[in-house]
């Protein structure tokens, strides 16, 4: 490999921001190389990957998978297994993209930060439930933990004018933007009706399954507080959200002199994911660019409270701290899961997550037994009331 490029380890390769990540590795050929993937189920297209790249190492989720993929790959790679092969994978490259779905991410966050890397994190529910551990590795050397999110990258970008004194004293509040979802505007009797094809048609979006439907109920919205606070050290009464339909406008940063910085873009995750990748340099691919040269309308309105109750039960937690915001994640996923199965109504998504939060007992989290424990707790909890 060259002096002058980056390795890369692309972990959740397959999913939707693994494949847009790949798209744009090939447009950066002479800038970075990949050098590890990890995937799930999808392993015919795992192979095509490590095929297309050269990849030299490969984490797969089992032994059996391990065995279907040798017999796929057709060239010697290195393949590990399971939680273990991810945290191995998490510290062999200069940048490592967090793109692991779910909980099943928080190996990578760990072993990338603790052993200095730049992390590009699109797995915000390993940071969310984990936040007090993984603030105590983000100080190790080398270690910098970047947000693929399109609202956290805005804000990253935002906060470039503050002096980055701890807090940010000088920011009166973070404006996160929402689309809205595909049920924005719905009333209560529709929302009744809503179904699994609606909650997947997201109107300015194409995301996996699984953010798609948090996107609906506006849990990932929610999700995204807890991500911005333990990101950038503020505290979640001063972030705010916004419903902004056209997402155009990623998220603000509104200063204590009353400007307001905003990073605008058409959607498209390969902005995000080329500013992770690049920084301090901007790729030169336009991903979003915007032409100001035909009209562009650009409206805001507050979330629908009522409606969308996932977004109350996010401050809740982060207000209660400790593992509570690991219990909300849980509970969600256990939800969304079921959802998505069609074991259970859409509505039913929240009102699983609240009773799971009713049997919350204060724990401060300060050890990864410990969450691993309130993890466990909280999805037992969630799938009792699924029995009920």
């Amino acid at each position: 490999m060259s002096p002058s490029r980056r390795s890369v380890a692309l972990l959740g390769a397959t999913g939707s921001i693994g494949v847009q990540t790949l798209d744009v590795l090939r447009r950066e050929r002479e800038k970075f190389e990949l050098v590890a993937i990890a995937g799930g189920e999808q392993l015919s297209e795992l192979a095509a990957i490590a095929k297309e790249f050269d990849v030299k190492s490969v984490a797969v989720k089992s032994e059996r998978h391990r065995s279907e993929f040798v017999d796929l790959v057709e060239r010697d790679v290195e393949i590990v297994v399971g939680d273990e092969g991810l945290r191995d994978l998490s510290q062999h490259a200069d940048v490592i993209v967090n793109a692991v779905l779910g909980f099943a991410g928080l190996p990578v966050t760990l072993g990338a930060l603790s052993a200095g890397k730049r992390l590009a994190l699109a797995n915000k529910e390993s940071l969310i439930a984990a936040a007090p551990l993984v603030a105590k590795v983000r100080n190790t050397d080398g270690a910098a933990l970047l947000p693929i999110d399109s609202e956290h990258c805005a804000i990253h970008q935002c906060l470039a004018s503050s002096p980055g004194i701890a807090g940010y004293p000088d920011v009166r509040r973070i404006v996160l933007t929402a689309s809205g979802g595909p049920f924005r505007g719905w009333n209560d009797e529709q929302l009744k009706g809503a179904t699994k094809e609606d909650a997947l048609h997201h109107p300015t979006w194409t995301m996996g399954a699984k953010i798609t439907i948090d996107s609906s109920t506006l849990m990932n919205k929610g999700l995204e507080v807890l991500e911005a606070s333990a990101l950038f050290g503020i505290d979640v009464e001063r972030i705010d959200v916004v419903v902004h339909p056209q997402s155009i406008v990623h998220s603000m940063v509104e200063y204590v002199d009353g400007s307001v910085l905003a990073q605008l873009s058409r959607p498209d995750m390969r902005l995000p994911i080329a500013y992770c990748l690049g920084l301090p340099e901007r790729l030169a691919h336009a991903y979003g660019a915007l032409d100001f040269s035909k009209p562009l309308a650009l409206s805001f309105e507050p979330p629908d409270a009522a409606a969308f109750p996932a977004l109350g039960l996010a401050y809740e937690a982060a207000r209660v701290a400790g593992a509570a915001p690991a219990w909300l994640s849980a509970a969600n996923e256990v939800a969304v899961a079921a959802f998505l199965a069609d074991q259970i109504k859409w509505r039913d998504i929240v009102a699983i997550v609240a009773s799971t939060m009713d049997h919350y007992v204060a724990d401060p989290l300060d050890s990864l037994s410990s969450l691993y424990e309130n993890d466990d707790v909280a999805r037992r909890w969630a799938r009792a009331s699924l029995d009920r």
